[in-house]
């Protein structure tokens, strides 16, 4: 290593805190398997599994929300069910989003959590009510042509503040980063590994429905599954930019944060011209509003396509007009309640980001995704609204028995790997188990399930497209997707 050419290391204060910091920080390895590699093999399973069978949602059975097909398939309870409990997650899955650029922000501009917040939101807030589903694909590709260039100038940086490209491979010797080559570390194991590539399938092929929308936009389930494995290459390569100059950090800088969320900054505003830190504030600033205006558009065309039609008879006679009009307050309301769930993103319920994001979305992503992505398939054509509601409650409750009564009674609380994937096993247990003990396919969710599976029976072509509260007539794309 190039120790003497080294830019110097900030004073490491002498704190519990900062020893935390230190032995929490920059995980290895271990961070690209058991994340980005899981996200990047279920994207690719899914790439035939669901994302053709998304796309003819909209194209066969002409919906324009990811859950209206539910009444056609299961009943309206069960839609109701699986609607309402998925907004509330997205509120906390956004929240967490929003205290995370915040952190960033921070770091780099000196103002308050609360202000990276509130600034972050309202920016986000703006253009996404006004351009809806295209202003969220057009941030998308933005970001990540600003998040190619910043990262690559933050990995060049690094290597050239260490020993160049053999920097790939000499960084292991380090004693800071002894047993960060490992693949799965710490609470981080084979079966948490499993359980998340289980979740981040259905996750990130429809799961939390901003991906249904986006393959169920594309001209048809070709060019649906083409993107698919498009994503799922990027989903492979490009963390590994990205990570590697975190996997650096404890060589270089001293994490300030208990949870050393602000090893990254640190590093940039050490390493990089003000020039480049620039980019890379703007890149994290993009890719986070992205990321949560797309989950604004989806939320905003659940409401109003699927619930609001139950609540109020008006909304079902809504004009387009008036449609547009209810989705861009949808979206400024969703935007407000995440934006407040991320002020107490610290407090004692959450603990802290990363509890949020891994234990709260990944725990309750089974019991909310099980019935409406495996609805989809003919194997699972016996399972009705009884197995999806069985299987919705009883993963909800085990969820909350794992973190809560469960874990107050084990020394260090339930282990990680349990909490996400108990509550995913009891949900797919229960829903094909009640599938075989109380069959409840009928030739109408048969014909459904013929149209989504691409069968070239006839029968299936005259299948109605959803009746009831979702024949809200078609809300202008721009505004809620």
């Amino acid at each position: 290593m190039r120790g003497t050419q080294r830019a110097p290391r900030r004073p490491a204060p002498a704190t519990k805190a900062a020893r935390a910091a230190r032995a929490a920080r920059a995980s290895g390895v271990t961070s690209f398997v058991t994340w980005s590699f899981p996200i990047a093999i279920g994207i690719f399973i899914g790439a035939k599994l669901f994302a053709p069978r998304l796309n003819r949602l909209r194209s066969r059975l002409h919906v324009a929300s990811p859950l209206e097909y539910l009444k056609s398939r299961y009943n309206l309870k069960t839609q109701q069910a699986l609607a309402w409990s998925g907004v509330l997650l997205k509120i906390v899955d956004v929240g967490a989003k929003w205290a995370a650029i915040a952190t960033l922000l921070s770091v780099f501009t000196g103002i308050s959590l609360n202000q990276g917040i509130l600034i972050t939101g309202v920016i986000t807030g703006i253009y996404c009510t006004v351009g809806g589903l295209w202003a969220d694909a057009l941030t998308e590709m933005g970001q990540f042509v600003i998040q190619f260039f910043a990262g690559i100038a933050m990995l060049v940086a690094v290597m050239g503040e260490l020993d160049g490209f053999s920097t790939f491979w000499t960084i292991w010797d380090e004693p800071e980063l002894q047993g960060h080559g490992a693949p799965t570390a710490g609470p981080y194991t084979v079966t948490f590994l499993l359980a998340f590539l289980f979740i981040k399938t259905f996750e990130y092929n429809g799961g939390m429905w901003n991906q249904a929308q986006r393959y169920m936009a594309t001209a048809n389930a070709r060019e649906a599954t083409r993107s698919v494995r498009l994503s799922a290459l990027l989903w492979f390569v490009w963390p590994l930019v990205l990570f590697f100059p975190m996997w650096c950090a404890p060589l270089l800088v001293e994490a300030q944060k208990p949870d050393a969320s602000d090893s990254y900054a640190l590093m940039t505003e050490q390493l990089l011209p003000h020039g480049l830190l620039g980019l890379v504030i703007v890149g994290f600033f993009s890719h986070t509003m992205a990321m949560c205006s797309s989950d604004a558009n989806a939320i905003a065309a659940v409401f109003t396509r699927d619930i609001m039609p139950v609540l109020s008879r008006k909304a079902r006679t809504w004009s387009e007009r008036a449609g547009l009009f209810a989705a861009r307050w949808t979206t400024v309301a969703f935007l407000g309640l995440s934006m407040a769930i991320a002020t107490q993103v610290n407090s004692p319920t959450f603990k802290n980001i990363i509890t949020v994001v891994i234990t709260w979305v990944a725990g309750l992503m089974g019991p909310i995704a099980i019935p409406f992505m495996l609805g989809l398939l003919k194997s699972f054509r016996r399972s009705g609204p009884t197995a999806a509601l069985s299987s919705w409650g009883l993963g909800l409750l085990a969820f909350w028995l794992v973190n809560y009564p469960i874990s107050w009674g084990i020394d260090g609380g339930t282990p990680l790997q349990y909490k996400v994937s108990v509550p995913l096993a009891i949900s797919l247990i229960v829903y094909v188990l009640v599938g075989f003990i109380k069959p409840e396919d009928t030739p109408e969710r048969d014909l459904v399930l013929a149209r989504i599976n691409g069968d070239d029976d006839p029968a299936a072509a005259a299948v109605p497209a959803p009746a009831g509260p979702s024949e809200v007539p078609p809300v202008k794309e721009g505004a809620d997707g």
